[in-house]
């Protein structure tokens, strides 16, 4: 079933157009990743669907209510944005009980409530704390069980993990997935940071320019993108242009990349680091240099040289691997490269 519905939404500020004509569909109990770069309309987007600002045209729809001209303390969404705006002289529990207390609900529901939130966010028994005593990771998760206080019909988060050093966005990434699959609730998050989409998302909606360019499962906007600005937008690629032959895609230097049928004369490939094949001299189509090695711990990343082309190439943790200044061939996994016109670029 439909739980969040947009036909047609555009944001116009002047001649400006932040938002433009924007379909989508979002299933109920999904978890859903708005992914783009900075000014690409995300949150634009975010704040149209909390009501925050308004469409200059077009429908926003809950389930089968119209909610575009709803306002948005009456459309009952939870809302965490970068800031999460905690109120600093207030203690964890009050900064909970704020939305129930407006509501006008009873001392013992809050209580009540406030406990049950601070079990589900895995910070029980902190309700007398001023928020200034806790850490960045336990300020994020008041914030998430305050927007959920008010048991919202959607749960919206703008950048939520921006301000968390990289482990502890980590793991507050594993823990937002799993608090959401436990209460079922729809989730739109607004976020910049690909591996955080590919961690948390069922359905990740790439921007750019204020346009949706793909909605699909994470590993198929990984392995199947619509645009090569989504295959370089999501992940490391080689984005290699090519030109067709009888016999597959011809490389600027010459080398020919068999059983690749291109859609035009002139083509762009998109080839994943982990599709590219590391072979000894004269034993691949494409003759290239190794420039840098970077062993990441969990992989070996491989900068090599092919001509003026750059290409990157990823091996197992532990891989030997040919050192800087030795020559190599490269090849491609068969089926693996994503194919584009050249003028998709």
């Amino acid at each position: 079933m439909t739980a969040l519905a947009l036909d047609g939404v555009t944001k116009r500020y002047g001649a400006t157009t932040a938002v433009d004509a924007v379909d989508l569909t979002i299933p109920e109990g999904t978890f859903v990743c708005l992914l783009g770069p900075s000014g690409c309309g995300k949150t634009t987007l975010m704040r149209m669907i909390a009501g925050l600002e308004a469409p200059t045209s077009g429908d926003i729809r809950f389930g089968a209510e119209t909610i575009t001209s709803v306002p948005v303390h009456k459309r009952n969404f939870g809302m965490v944005f970068q800031s999460l705006a905690l109120f600093p002289h207030l203690t964890v529990g009050d900064n909970i009980a704020y939305p129930l207390r407006l509501r006008g609900e009873s001392r013992g529901t809050i209580e009540a409530r406030v406990r049950e939130l601070l079990d589900l966010v895995r910070l029980p028994g902190v309700e007398a704390r001023a928020i200034t005593q806790l850490s960045g990771g336990q300020r994020q998760r008041v914030a998430i069980a305050r927007a959920l206080a008010v048991a919202p019909r959607l749960f919206l988060l703008d950048e939520p993990l921006s301000a968390l050093d990289a482990k502890l966005r980590e793991a507050m990434q594993v823990e937002l997935r799993l608090l959401q699959q436990r209460l079922g609730i729809t989730t739109v998050v607004v976020t910049h940071d690909q591996r955080e989409a590919m961690t948390m998302a069922d359905q990740v909606v790439v921007m750019r320019g204020g346009r949706v360019l793909q909605m699909d499962r994470p590993i198929d906007v990984y392995r199947r993108p619509a645009t090569p600005f989504v295959a370089d937008f999501l992940g490391q690629t080689n984005l290699l242009e090519v030109t067709r032959d009888a016999d597959g895609a011809r490389l600027h230097t010459g080398a020919l990349l068999p059983g690749i049928a291109l859609p035009s004369p002139q083509a762009l490939l998109s080839i994943r680091p982990e599709d590219v094949l590391l072979l000894p001299e004269g034993e691949g189509p494409i003759s290239a240099e190794v420039e840098f090695v970077r062993d990441m711990g969990s992989g070996v990343e491989v900068y090599l040289r092919a001509g003026e082309t750059r290409i990157i190439a990823h091996r197992e943790a532990g891989a030997s691997v040919a050192g800087v200044g030795a020559r190599v061939a490269l090849g491609v996994k068969p089926g693996a490269a994503a194919v584009f016109p050249a003028e998709a670029a």
